[in-house]
């Protein structure tokens, strides 16, 4: 994935202004810098979220983003299985090409399991944690066999191991070939990344 020049206005306030970033395969890049530096509005650019006001973007592959914040009414009536299973919808950039249910309970599946979720399947999404549900929108990703990860501050509120496995995972999929990039405050994600990106008043500075 690339970006060129990128630019983004809030309230004609400057955000970003002229970024440029590569993502590039098999790799996990940090996106750092001060509360208010622009991070997860690139994040959301890179995702095609938001739209830049400048500056171009192209994807070669599929996207997964996983926010911050998983929000979802308790009373959802879906399961971590279905939450998944729904990556699987129209995952095929060839539209001639159908996937079966039985690839798709494989997909999700193996999912499941990469992200450590697999007792949970049958789970309540509404009755997850925080991190839980950032890992069920990674197995989403997963199963969707998205190359790109886009991850906005994932390490937001979690205790240390949950961190450290989130790292793992995340350093599992760029060994099998995704281009990942996790906006991120926390230090240890920062140092185990194989880029970082730093971010200070809308600048890249790093």
């Amino acid at each position: 994935m690339r970006g060129r020049n990128l630019s983004f206005n809030f309230d004609g306030a400057p955000v970003l202004q002229n970024v440029d970033v590569d993502l590039r395969w098999g790799t996990v890049t940090a996106i750092a810098g001060p509360n208010g530096a622009g991070k997860s509005t690139l994040i959301e650019i890179l995702a095609g979220v938001r739209r830049a006001v400048a500056g171009t973007v192209v994807r070669a592959a599929e996207v997964a983003l996983v926010v911050q914040t998983v929000s979802a009414p308790d009373a959802l009536p879906l399961t971590v299985q279905e939450v998944v299973l729904m990556g699987t919808w129209g995952a095929t950039a060839d539209a001639s090409v159908k996937i079966d249910a039985r690839e798709r309970r494989i997909r999700v599946a193996q999912a499941l399991d990469r992200v450590q979720l697999a007792d949970l399947a049958a789970a309540p999404f509404g009755n997850l944690s925080g991190g839980q549900r950032q890992r069920v929108l990674l197995a989403q990703g997963i199963a969707r066999r998205a190359r790109i990860f886009l991850l906005d501050e994932p390490a937001a509120g979690l205790d240390a191991q949950s961190r450290e496995r989130t790292r793992a995972i995340l350093a599992a999929e760029a060994s099998r070939g995704a281009a990942v990039a996790c906006v991120s405050h926390d230090e240890d994600s920062i140092a185990d990344a194989t880029s970082v990106i730093r971010l200070e008043g809308g600048f890249r500075v790093g």
